[in-house]
């Protein structure tokens, strides 16, 4: 029997497909592109913290970030879809794909926002969510966003301590990043009582 929370490798991952699924591309809050690439000074990166839909609220609300989306990265199967995903045989992680505007905030202050909101001291879960889709993950586009994540992480780690544990976010390169299922996309706007399992350790980084 397959562990959730064990990670898979690329020859026991399911084949997916080529074709990807239809997206309506008009974000439900901004009315942004949600496929268009960075606008010239703009910058995107993927940030995985547990379940996708309060994950991408948390970054839509914030100023500077021009568009969110959600969708699967980190693993081997080519568009997949969520059931797919939800059974741990596909190696994604469900990550937002976060535009934003550097001039109005900085990847440091996207990232301090990123490690506030989940705990990612917990391996393959977040809370009661539990398997490898949940794991926390940042997955950069540059040498200078990988420098930028580490040193973040670093940072949160220390004022962690010991007692909360190691942070086991994974920091690496971005790969392909599939798009989820258009009702996933903004879903807690769509739908505002729905499942929201951010948490957070309850460290917070100093004030700027």
């Amino acid at each position: 029997m397959l562990d959730k929370q064990t990670m898979i490798t690329a020859q026991q991952a399911l084949p997916g497909r080529e074709t990807p699924f239809p997206l309506e591309d008009t974000h439900f809050v901004n009315h942004s592109s949600l496929t268009a690439e960075p606008e010239e000074g703009c910058e995107k990166i993927l940030l995985g913290m547990g379940c996708f839909w309060g994950a991408e609220r948390l970054f839509w609300q914030l100023e500077g970030v021009v568009s969110t989306s959600v969708g699967y990265a980190g693993g081997f199967t080519p568009n997949p879809t969520y059931e797919e995903v939800c059974t741990g045989q596909t190696g994604h992680t469900e990550a937002v794909r976060v535009v934003f505007d550097p001039k109005v905030i900085s990847l440091t202050q996207l990232l301090q926002a990123f490690w506030e909101r989940h705990d990612p001291t917990q391996g393959m879960q977040q809370g009661n969510d539990r398997g490898t889709q949940y794991r926390s993950a940042i997955y950069v586009y540059s040498d200078e966003q990988y420098q930028t994540a580490l040193k973040s992480k670093n940072s949160y780690q220390a004022l962690l301590g010991t007692e909360k544990g190691a942070i086991t976010t994974e920091i690496l390169p971005a790969g392909r990043y599939y798009y989820a299922e258009d009702y996933h996309q903004q879903y807690l706007a769509k739908n505002p009582e729905g499942y929201c399992g951010l948490g957070g350790t309850g460290v917070c980084f100093p004030p700027q």
